[in-house]
């Protein structure tokens, strides 16, 4: 199989400065990988690290120890000693990131905003408008609302214009958390559809999902998180 990403004994601490330097180990000796057109759905209570995992992996959060290996522009490419450059390819080229809230500037416009990743990979204007206003009406997006910051929308539209963005473009690795969150019937759907397609395509994707019918709907294998779990190095079956 080819394998797109490869976490070997990760971990992470966090240090409680104003409680008296008291450390959580939040991950500890973590180990998986995902192969392309693949969904390793991580399971585990709340306070489990899922999240703070997927930022572990986009680089957000230093690792206290281990690796984290990324299959980019056909090498593998350490991520956890990675230079600022490096991870910044990363993130236009090979690992995308659905987070649980929309991030903009204030006064862009939400057909700019989920234009954005394809701008950066260098496609023209109409090609990006193309695809954002395929999407954004996918999504059940009102059209009157494209020009329009989405700063001011309701959660589950930012949530649907976040999701727009996230698949604008194909990525080789999906970081996923809580796509499906705030959204109706009918929008899940579609997000599930989008999903997918990108694993059809050859995405391998790492996704939260508390939203049961979304996690069978998508997942070929579980990482059971839960502290202490005999399971917890290794994706197991769903």
């Amino acid at each position: 199989m080819n394998t797109l990403i490869e976490v070997r004994d990760l971990s992470k601490t966090f240090t409680l400065h104003q409680q008296n330097g008291v450390v959580l180990n939040v991950l500890d000796d973590l180990s998986f990988s995902v192969s392309a057109g693949e969904c390793l759905v991580l399971h585990g209570q709340s306070g489990a690290g899922k999240s703070t995992l997927l930022r572990t992996l986009y680089g957000n959060y230093l690792p206290a120890g281990g690796s984290i290996r990324v299959r980019h522009q056909g090498e593998w490419l350490e991520m956890v000693d990675a230079q600022p450059r490096e991870v910044l390819s990363v993130r236009q080229q090979t690992l995308g990131y659905v987070s649980q809230f929309l991030r903009v500037i204030p006064r862009v416009s939400t057909l700019d905003v989920v234009m954005e990743p394809a701008l950066a990979r260098g496609w023209s204007k109409e090609q990006a408008k193309e695809r954002a206003e395929h999407l954004l009406a996918r999504l059940n997006i009102p059209q009157r609302l494209w020009q329009l910051a989405p700063g001011t929308f309701s959660g589950g539209e930012q949530q649907r214009v976040n999701i727009a963005r996230g698949f604008m473009v194909a990525w080789p690795v999906m970081l996923l958390d809580e796509p499906t969150a705030s959204l109706d019937d009918t929008n899940r759907q579609v997000v599930l559809e989008l999903m997918q397609e990108a694993k059809a395509a050859g995405a391998a994707l790492i996704g939260i999902f508390h939203d049961r019918t979304a996690r069978e709907a998508v997942a070929d294998r579980h990482l059971d998180m839960t502290p202490n779990a005999p399971t917890a190095k290794e994706s197991l079956p769903c």
